[in-house]
């Protein structure tokens, strides 16, 4: 993983390129989206504090993060928002929304496989994680959990492209269902783009992180299509963001079917 130069192949958008051994990690019975013991919240405010402080060590020193124009996350004032991101860090884009939504808390939406990650998985929800649920049963859970946040003025992160893609530097399409959730909630949205660049002496690239914002959904327009324009707006505004990007540090090639 990070190696200069390594080629990953894929047939689809939507492959996984990145696979662990604890992949099918699936929702464990009884799992709670919304603790109210106090007990947990406590426990579940230092984890989060110890989070931020790796996340600064991890992503400052070894993926070279910075941001720009993180000032516009503070345009929403007093109201919960959606950040809509590229999917290019196995480990970074776990601990990025953390620096991001500082000096609030980062609640990202996960999928139940990276609840199998070692060490980190088991403290994914006291980091903030919202895991997407397995069952219908489950989704009005996951609903309240992220209400909840919504009124507590937070960032609900999003990675679109679901698929961890390492050091890719376009922006893969992505379908317009996750814009669901801004639109239900009439809240603004956020694009946050990773970039790489170039750094001098250094083969490993710099990682620019890029926002653009907010993008709200467009009440005269029926629902679907808005969700349909407030997917098309976030993504053009990545799609322009990703163009900073100027060095290629790993490379992907796409495989057909007589190549094996």
């Amino acid at each position: 993983m990070g190696r200069p130069g390594k080629t990953y192949y894929y047939r689809n958008w939507d492959d996984d390129v990145v696979f662990t051994k604890h992949q099918e990690a699936s929702i464990p019975p009884g799992f709670i989206w919304l603790h109210t013991n106090w007990v947990y919240r406590l426990s579940s405010t230092i984890v989060s504090g110890l989070c931020v402080g790796f996340a600064t060590i991890y992503c400052r020193l070894f993926l070279h993060v910075t941001f720009q124009n993180k000032r516009c996350l503070r345009t929403q004032g007093k109201q919960g928002a959606f950040v809509f991101a590229n999917h290019t860090q196995p480990l970074g884009d776990v601990f990025i929304p953390m620096l991001a939504a500082l000096p609030r808390r980062a609640y990202t939406i996960a999928e139940a496989a990276n609840l199998g990650i070692p060490i980190v998985g088991k403290m994914l929800t006291m980091g903030g994680a919202l895991i997407l649920p397995a069952k219908l049963s489950q989704m009005m859970q996951f609903q309240r959990a992220m209400t909840v946040r919504l009124k507590q003025h937070q960032r609900i992160f999003v990675y679109p492209e679901a698929h961890v893609w390492p050091y890719y530097t376009g922006i893969r399409p992505f379908p317009n269902g996750a814009f669901h959730y801004p639109v239900s909630a009439n809240v603004a949205s956020y694009a946050m783009t990773a970039t790489y660049q170039q750094r001098r002496g250094f083969t490993k690239p710099r990682m620019i992180i890029y926002f653009d914002g907010p993008f709200y959904p467009d009440s005269a327009l029926p629902r679907k299509v808005r969700q349909e324009k407030l997917h098309d707006e976030v993504r053009h505004a990545m799609i322009v963001r990703s163009r900073q990007s100027n060095v290629q540090y790993a490379k992907y090639q796409r495989r057909s079917d007589s190549s094996e």
